[in-house]
């Protein structure tokens, strides 16, 4: 590591600990040449897959619109940030525990409604409905009757008996 200070090659790791719930790695640092001390961050550089899209293109994933999607679906829903963030983080667990460089926007699509539908019900419905293309009620009622036949399903949308 080069030192910030004098730009020397020599530095020398003083103190290691373990932050941010263990996925980082906290260094502090002396200069064995200027004798300043620094502080150094070491995280893993964990490669998500690349996203195959319906039409056959390929793009980087991006865990922005991954997020907004399910934003959109939560819009004015009794469901916290904390939660909301914890499925993003199983969802992308999840995506880079498949081992595969490629995976399909669909794939990641049942993930998302997999999640919502753990999260809020009515999220769940307002996220199929865009991406299972709904054409009409019928569709609609079709989808809650699935979900109705789920084990766990409250009739009560705040899990409320």
């Amino acid at each position: 590591m080069h030192c910030p200070f004098c730009g020397a090659n020599d530095t020398r790791v003083t103190d290691s600990r373990l932050v941010a719930e263990g996925d980082q790695v906290r260094r502090r640092r002396q200069c064995v040449t200027c004798g300043e001390r620094f502080t150094t961050y070491e995280t893993a550089e964990l490669v998500m897959p690349r996203v195959v899209k319906s039409d056959g293109t390929r793009e980087v994933f991006d865990e922005v619109k991954l997020r907004a999607g399910m934003l959109r679906a939560l819009e004015k829903r009794p469901v916290s940030a904390e939660s909301i963030e914890a499925a993003v983080e199983r969802i992308r667990q999840n995506l880079r525990a498949r081992g595969e460089r490629e995976i399909h926007a669909r794939d990641i699509g049942e993930e998302v409604m997999q999640a919502l539908k753990r999260l809020d019900q009515v999220a769940y419905i307002r996220f199929a409905s865009v991406y299972r293309s709904f054409q009409d009620i019928d569709e609609f009622r079709a989808e809650i009757d699935r979900l109705a036949q789920e084990p766990g399903f409250s009739a009560d949308p705040t899990g409320a008996s």
